[in-house]
């Protein structure tokens, strides 16, 4: 994902999906895989980063890119489950027998 300067990959290797601004790690959403589970367990953005957006946009992408390869999201991430409690569209993502323990609705 490009937005800007604003480049947004996953990096399998650590774990995590970085955002680069301008080359800068301006941000990151930490994962752990298992299976077809991905349970995405820590958002952080530096202070210099902050107020910008990129939390969001990398809520955003980890979330498609979760829906496109078919995984089920377990949000440990309270910004994550709050992203998806703001975006309903998302929800479906996380299993309906797990969305209480993230305080998310039942449905839409």
């Amino acid at each position: 994902m490009t937005q800007d300067s604003l480049v947004i990959t996953d990096a399998p290797d650590d774990n995590r999906y970085e955002a680069k601004l301008d080359g800068a790690l301006a941000g990151v959403v930490e994962y752990q895989l298992d299976g077809d589970v991905i349970m995405l367990t820590h958002t952080g953005v530096p202070p210099e980063f902050e107020g910008k957006g990129i939390a969001s946009q990398l809520a955003r992408y980890a979330l498609d890119d979760a829906r496109s390869r078919g995984l089920d999201v377990l949000p440990r991430c309270p910004y994550i489950a709050g992203w998806i409690a703001r975006h309903h569209d998302y929800l479906d993502l996380v299993p309906a027998a797990s969305r209480s323990r993230y305080k998310l609705p039942a449905s839409s």
